[in-house]
């Protein structure tokens, strides 16, 4: 089917490339100014990528430095303002996050966290184990040398909010063009980006956004610029629906069973459904094995026992947006410069904010002093 494009003549054509959390954000964003008008390209379905995957715990709890945390805790604070003004079900909870250690050397790592996140200001805590049952009546926690709650942490459906901001753009006269990879960024004789080629044809613009997340490297390089990522793949499984079992954190960190293993992660969404990860949201983790996911679920089991009914269902391996510093790159390029990149980890705590300063500097040419730290030229060295 050949790309069709609607005719602005007066405005200000951005398109998009990649419809996962990061990319919708910024695209509802952009849709709602007047005089802009918006393409998106997405290579498969929306929200078919790192954010399918993403465990989707919104916190700043393990971000540094210090002005990494300060960015993910900002973004934190607007999601209930992004939740309203989108105006749907987004399975937006804020309950906490709980975890607790066993073993001295984990538990004093722990008690350091917690100290050096109080002292920046984030609402977490020492609990004794007695509160963690108050919390959560269903967990058997076993031994507890220390424990902590951060109580502003939250979680959220990434495809619900994808959709919303879809929709709403859509409604806004966004083009959406799913199952469309964007193949080159083509370039002027005044190395600017004059059109994006895709396999149906080209589409003409003023400005592009790269939000393509695993991809945007290879597409990045396309027009000369230089954005390493590392190889960071994941695996969250699912269960079956269960019955209401958490009954009010958002996310729990589990300590490991045996030194053998893995500490695990785990939430349960609106629908009953468990997500289970197991190391740091960073974690490397390549096997999404039927069996993989029975252990991952008979650890969760080990310490919530009314899991004990439920089936874990495996999924594939996703691989998760890594630049190679672990920080964002957020800006344009100064090799080309209406080129927009915006590439990140923390994709779903980051997503509101980002699109709203993104939209500044996209529409009205800011320059966003908070980004500074996370621009593209920081990379210039490698090239």
């Amino acid at each position: 089917m050949a790309i069709t494009e609607k005719n602005y003549p007066t405005a200000k054509k951005v398109v998009v490339v990649g419809a996962g959390i990061v990319g919708a954000s910024i695209v509802y964003n952009l849709s709602r100014r007047k005089g802009v008008a918006v393409t998106v390209l997405e290579r498969d379905e929306p929200c078919a990528g790192a954010s399918e995957h993403s465990f989707a715990w919104l916190n700043a709890f393990g971000k540094d430095p210090v002005s990494y945390h300060h960015f993910n805790r900002r973004s934190m604070d607007i999601w209930d303002r992004f939740a309203r003004r989108l105006g749907m079900d987004l399975d937006l909870h804020w309950g906490g996050e709980l975890r607790w250690e066993h073993t001295p050397d984990r538990a004093e790592a722990l008690r350091q966290r917690v100290k050096l996140l109080q002292a920046r200001g984030y609402p977490t805590r020492i609990i004794s184990k007695d509160e963690i049952r108050g919390l959560e009546p269903n967990l058997s926690p076993g031994p507890v040398t220390i424990a902590s709650f951060s109580e502003i942490d939250g979680r959220v459906d990434p495809l619900k909010v994808v959709d919303a901001c879809l929709q709403q753009a859509c409604d806004n006269g966004t083009v959406l063009h799913t199952q469309t990879p964007a193949t080159e960024l083509c370039l002027n004789e005044h190395g600017k980006i004059e059109a994006v080629k895709t396999p149906s044809g080209e589409i003409s613009c003023d400005a592009v956004v790269l939000a393509n997340g695993t991809a945007t490297t290879a597409l990045a390089a396309t027009a000369g610029v230089h954005i390493p990522q590392q190889n960071s793949p994941g695996v969250v499984i699912r269960t079956d629906p269960q019955p209401p079992i958490l009954q009010n954190v958002s996310a729990l960190h589990l300590p490991p069973i045996d030194e053998d293993r893995h500490e695990i992660h785990l939430r349960q969404s609106a629908d009953g459904t468990f997500a289970i990860g197991q190391g740091s949201q960073e974690s490397v983790d390549r096997d999404d094995s039927q069996a993989h996911a029975d252990s991952l679920l008979s650890r969760a089991i080990h310490y919530l026992p009314a899991l004990a009914g439920a089936r874990a269902i495996p999924k594939p391996v996703g691989y998760r947006p890594m630049p190679i510093d672990g920080l964002p790159v957020l800006g344009f390029c100064e090799a080309v410069p209406n080129l927009y990149v915006a590439l990140m980890h923390s994709g779903v705590t980051l997503a509101p904010l980002v699109g709203e300063l993104a939209t500044l500097e996209i529409v009205d040419g800011a320059r966003v002093e908070m980004l500074d730290p996370y621009r593209p030229e920081r990379f210039r060295s490698a090239n």
